[in-house]
Formats: C-alpha cells, sequence, structure tokens
C-alpha cells in the first residue's frame, strides 16, 4: 500500500473517530490526568530555547507566543516530556499583510533526543536551518508546510540527511487566521496528531520514542500561539 493511500486512510478514520472524540485531551481509553507542563505565555520565554536560522523576532507575552520569522526557526520547551501523555495547544497563522505573513509550516517536534547527547538536546548548538536537526530521533509533523501544499509526519531516525515519511496526505492544510487546536498523543505505541478534532495522524510504532523534547518549529511564516498545556495519562 502506497503512503498516500495510507494517509488517505488514516484521515478517513480520523473523520470517522473525530465525532466520537472526548471532550477533553484523552486517548481512547478513559484516564486521569495530571498537568505536567502549561505556558500562558505572559512571562516571556524563560520555559523555551529559540533557534532561529535567520532574524525575525519570538516573543512571548500578554498571553500570545509571537513568532514571526523569515527562515526557519524552532521554539523547544527546555523540559523533557515523558509518556503517556497528551499536549495542547492552539497555533493562529497570521495573514495580514506583514513581510512574513506566509499562511505556511504548522510543524511539530515531540519525544526529540540527540542520538549526540541523549541527555541533553542543548549540548550541540543549532541556528534554525532543518538539516541540523537530522540527527534527532524525534516524530515530525508538517501541517500545511510547503507554502501550504503538504501535511506529512516523519519519524527522524538520528542520521543526517534520513527523514523518513510516514504518511503523506495532500489536506487538511491551513486556514490563514483562524485557531487552530492541536492535540498530540503520545501513549506507547500510539502516536496521534489532531487539529480542530479532526485526527490527521494514527500511526502505531512497533518501536516508539516515548520521551524527550517538544518544539514548535516554522520557516518564513508568522503565528500566534496560545493555551500551552501538557497532561500526563494516569490508568
Amino acid at each position: 500500500m502506497t503512503t498516500t493511500r495510507r494517509a488517505l486512510g488514516a484521515l478517513a478514520a480520523g473523520a470517522a473517530l473525530a465525532a466520537l472524540a472526548p471532550a477533553g485531551p484523552a486517548s481512547a481509553t478513559p484516564r486521569h490526568r495530571r498537568l505536567i507542563a502549561h505556558d500562558d505565555f505572559r512571562h516571556g520565554l524563560r520555559q523555551w530555547v529559540v533557534e532561529r536560522e535567520r532574524g525575525g523576532s519570538v516573543t512571548a507575552s500578554r498571553g500570545i507566543l509571537d513568532i514571526d520569522v523569515p527562515a526557519g526557526a524552532t521554539v523547544w520547551f527546555k523540559r523533557p516530556l515523558e509518556g503517556p501523555y497528551v499536549l495542547e495547544y492552539v497555533a493562529t497563522p497570521v495573514a495580514e499583510g506583514g513581510a512574513n505573513d506566509r499562511v505556511s509550516d504548522l510543524n511539530n517536534f515531540w519525544n526529540a533526543v540527540d542520538v549526540r547527547s541523549p541527555d541533553d538536546l542543548f549540548a550541540t548548538p543549532r541556528g534554525g536551518a532543518l538539516a541540523e536537526y537530522d540527527q534527532l530521533t524525534t516524530y515530525y509533523v508538517g501541517y500545511g508546510a510547503n507554502t501550504n501544499t503538504t501535511t506529512r509526519l516523519r519519524r527522524y531516525v538520528g542520521l543526517a540527511g534520513v527523514r523518513p515519511l510516514i504518511l503523506d496526505c495532500t489536506e487538511p492544510l491551513l486556514v490563514a487566521n483562524r485557531p487552530h487546536h492541536v492535540r498530540i498523543v503520545s501513549d506507547g505505541s500510539t502516536v496521534r496528531w489532531w487539529n480542530n478534532g479532526r485526527l490527521v495522524f494514527d500511526y502505531a510504532d512497533p518501536q516508539p520514542y516515548t520521551r524527550g523534547h517538544f518544539a514548535f518549529r516554522t520557516t518564513w511564516s508568522h503565528f500566534r500561539i496560545n493555551n500551552f498545556r501538557a497532561w500526563s495519562l494516569i490508568p
């Protein structure tokens, strides 16, 4: 089966599952939840590490993480997260005529570990170019990437130049100036990524990544992000 067919199958399943999705962030089996991370973006970037390829601005104030950049940028949550957990945030792609208001690339890394320094993701400095992340083991979603034409799930394996593609979709894509409510589930072999109640990716990983760092990632774009939360899922 081609990755395209698999992706369409996942999307069809997602449409059906979305109607049954729980109101709160949880996997299919009901769990107790314990808040393990959050940021209301009113106290600057003290919980984050910013890596920028070329200029632009990344600020956190008045409840908004504002990422306005002309090239690649990655904003890492400093603390690693360990599953099972569910993570949520809201991101709005800005299209108001600004220099970087190109609606593209609502991307995420999660469960990221650098194979060169497994206990310290930040031991090797990076400048924000995408190729600098090849030596991570991590999941990566590029939602509305390539000038809002592709939506893909990758599973990085820690090798330079190798970014294995798991699922490749032609939709869903970004909608300008519309809030996108993202939910990421890391639950053992279950890897799920939702947007606005729709299950976009549902992947069963036989060798799952279960802990590591989360990041917002984009390139040449402008996003406003709020309501970052993560919960541990307790049976």
